[in-house]
């Protein structure tokens, strides 16, 4: 019987890297306006580079990203940057389609959710208030909480424990098979893999099912319980 669902945060539920590329790429825009000599490509390209050498929620990005360009922090190009960024992240800090009819059905259906994400508590919590989702969940996770990113499998026990179930009574949902599966899998819980928010072209994500469009989630759930 399956009483919970748990869902990673960005690219399960938010379109988040749909919204950082577009919020870069806002930045960048206006860095050049406030007198930054560069290629607006080229600046993407960097900017995204020093992302995956730190973390994709470095919130220092800019600062680096400048010291390295112009060997100081231009303060007037850093503002600049910065309210762009902010001005286009919450304009597209959206959900992917059918998420919200979704976790409402599953709340009709008497399933408690959960949130696991490795983003800080305060992205995290930030995120779902800006699409309206910080009030439904009975339980979320995130780095702060354990200080242990996935697929360890510290973040999955901590929110089976706040939720009060057992690994094979809940459905973990995700895009990063490394991360959010493989987690998932070693705990005992059941696994589905997000593939409309897949970003690395994975092949084989070893999920127990994988799903293209969120509502099919709802006919995984009726048919492990039965629900004609």
């Amino acid at each position: 019987m399956i009483k919970a669902c748990i869902f990673d945060l960005d690219n399960t539920l938010l379109d988040f890297m749909r919204m950082k590329r577009e919020s870069v790429e806002m930045a960048v825009e206006a860095m050049i306006d406030a007198g930054l000599k560069i290629k607006k490509e080229a600046a993407i390209e960097k900017i995204f580079k020093l992302y995956s050498e730190t973390h994709i929620e470095d919130q220092k990005i800019f600062d680096r990203f400048l010291e390295i360009e112009l060997g100081y922090i231009d303060y007037k190009i850093l503002a600049a940057g910065i309210v762009a960024y902010r001005k286009a992240k919450t304009a597209n800090m959206i959900l992917y389609p059918h998420i919200r009819f979704v976790l409402t059905e599953l709340l009709r259906m008497g399933l408690k959710l959960g949130v696991i994400s490795d983003a800080p508590r305060l992205q995290a919590w930030t995120r779902l208030a800006e699409v309206g989702l910080h009030t439904i969940f009975n339980a979320v996770i995130t780095w702060d909480d354990t200080g242990i990113r996935k697929p360890n499998p510290e973040p999955f026990l901590a929110v089976l424990k706040k939720l009060e179930v057992q690994p094979e009574e809940s459905i973990m949902v995700g895009d990063w098979a490394e991360r959010d599966i493989y987690g998932a899998k070693e705990v005992g819980m059941i696994t589905v893999f997000a593939k409309y928010g897949d970003t690395f072209g994975t092949k084989n994500s070893g999920a127990h099912y994988e799903i293209e469009d969120p509502l099919e989630l709802l006919d995984i759930v009726k048919k492990l319980n039965e629900v004609k």
